[in-house]
């Protein structure tokens, strides 16, 4: 009689990095995962990847948090509810990766490599003389004992690579794709450890994800290409792979990858701009094609089919369904979906939304200081203040085109304050400092530069003070109305041609 085993719970996970606003991908792979998780009894784990301290933004933490939540996605374990396999923040678990990168170095499948910044530049330079991909050379895969000790004894630095073999190939299985092969003459010697201490992003998640038995990797197709390196780590520690799904990109329009420069990106911004969270999550659930809509998402407004709530996307979402094309995020069907949800709404949950969101006391309290100075009626609030409650503002050339100054260059100007702005923090004196170091040496004076940001802003050349303006609406929403300006004069100017 054969004995049979138990299956291990599935378990499945999300990794988001703390670095500025989330992501609307992280929504996109979160609802998957979660749909994964609940359909089957499994456990759903929010993992936080905050070892890149160099790009770490103390407050993304909480705001992936809050956005997802506000979705309605709700994790099973993770750094803010607990749970059996902790600690979930990277940041926290430095000596396990210290521990398993020795047991790599004992068992001989990683070493450690002492180049400086230098020495690997002037490998990259040579190689791309020879016309050669740059990668490392593995110079130090075989140093002596004696060798690798001198070094350590001279206290160089040194970083902790992966031995990739030199011939060959390694496979995977992707359960949306079948077999997958990658030869080593494309799979570098990887970095497992950095001269600072902190695991790359290979390392760190392939040993969370064993530590935290985790079954399935759900996650984006763009991290196919690090798969190899990821099997070839559970091969090295000896360890059973999970299972590998890897989700179709959401794309924009032109099916390039989705991006902040033709679509809001940011949670935050959704949210703050008045769409439902159940209009998100819905279109979040029609990309892919696992509902039985058929991922049609930007061909068809059928509410029929295309509106559902999580509870029907666990009742009939499809794994086996998912389209490998990549799925558009039409922000014209988003609208539209919002649309419907709110004329769901009975008017007492309609205000109640008003109220919340574009009218919250919060709001409002920021906003009333800085209209207050200005006005000598009640009723001439709006006429201050009307920006701050509307979608689309549209600046006539006179408005934003300073004197003597072309639409290219004011076009290019602004393209240079989009990136400033992107960098910067969003307090009063970070704006100042940003704003100022843009037109610092290009001969735009300050009144120019403060006149065109606020003309985007507002529409209109005076308004309340303007940096206290920005702060209060919002960083994810003026970046988008900066983009959104930017757009709509690219083309009235192609339009021109």
């Amino acid at each position: 009689m054969t004995e049979q085993t138990t299956p291990a719970p599935i378990r499945v996970r999300i990794a988001p990095s703390p670095t500025g606003d989330p992501h609307v991908g992280t929504a996109y792979i979160g609802l998957l995962n979660l749909i994964y998780a609940r359909q089957r009894g499994g456990q759903f784990i929010l993992r936080i990847e905050d070892t890149d301290r160099a790009r770490f933004v103390a407050r993304s933490e909480q705001m992936i948090f809050d956005s997802l939540r506000w979705l309605g996605l709700t994790w099973d374990e993770g750094p803010d509810v607990g749970g059996p396999y902790g600690p979930y923040r990277q940041s926290e678990r430095t000596e396990i990766y210290r521990q398993h990168v020795q047991l790599l170095l004992d068992n001989g499948t990683a070493y450690r490599s002492f180049e400086t910044a230098e020495e690997l530049e002037a490998m990259r330079r040579s190689q791309l003389a020879a016309k050669l991909p740059p990668r490392y050379n593995g110079a130090h895969r075989e140093l002596s004992e004696a060798q690798i000790q001198q070094f350590l004894d001279e206290g160089r630095p040194y970083v902790v690579r992966l031995k990739v073999p030199a011939e060959g190939e390694t496979s995977f299985r992707d359960e949306l794709r079948g077999e997958i092969k990658f030869s080593h003459n494309n799979v570098d010697d990887q970095v497992l450890m950095k001269s600072d201490g902190f695991p790359t992003y290979h390392l760190a998640n392939v040993v969370d994800d064993h530590l935290m038995r985790i079954t399935d990797v759900i996650r984006a197709e763009e991290w196919i290409s690090s798969t190899p390196k990821h099997v070839l780590l559970y091969q090295a520690f000896g360890w059973e792979l999970p299972r590998f799904w890897h989700m179709p990109l959401l794309r924009n329009l032109d099916k390039s990858k989705i991006s902040k420069r033709k679509n809001p990106v940011s949670l935050i911004y959704y949210r703050q701009a008045g769409f439902l969270p159940g209009a998100v999550l819905n279109f979040l659930g029609l990309m892919c094609g696992g509902m039985p809509a058929g991922g049609k998402v930007n061909e068809e407004k059928n509410p029929e089919v295309e509106i559902f709530d999580l509870p029907k996307m666990l009742e009939q979402f499809v794994f086996e369904r998912i389209s490998l094309g990549g799925p558009v995020f039409d922000l014209v069907k988003l609208k539209w979906l919002n649309g419907e949800y709110l004329r769901k709404l009975s008017p007492e949950a309609f205000f109640e939304q008003l109220r919340t969101v574009l009218f919250s006391d919060e709001y409002l309290r920021a906003i009333a200081p800085l209209v207050q100075t200005r006005i000598e009626t009640l009723g001439q609030f709006g006429d201050l203040a009307d920006f701050f409650f509307r979608d689309e503002v549209v600046p006539a050339a006179e408005v934003f085109l300073p004197r003597k100054r072309t639409l290219e260059e004011t076009l290019g100007f602004t393209a240079e304050i989009l990136t400033a702005l992107e960098a910067c923090d969003w307090t009063t004196d970070a704006l100042d400092a940003a704003l100022r170091g843009v037109g610092s040496g290009k001969e735009w004076s300050v009144k120019e530069n403060f006149m065109l940001v606020r003309a985007i802003l507002t529409g209109r050349t005076t308004s309340p003070p303007l940096l206290e303006s920005l702060v209060v609406f919002g960083k994810a929403r003026s970046l988008d109305r900066v983009r959104r300006f930017l757009d709509a004069q690219k083309k009235l100017a192609a339009q021109k041609k």
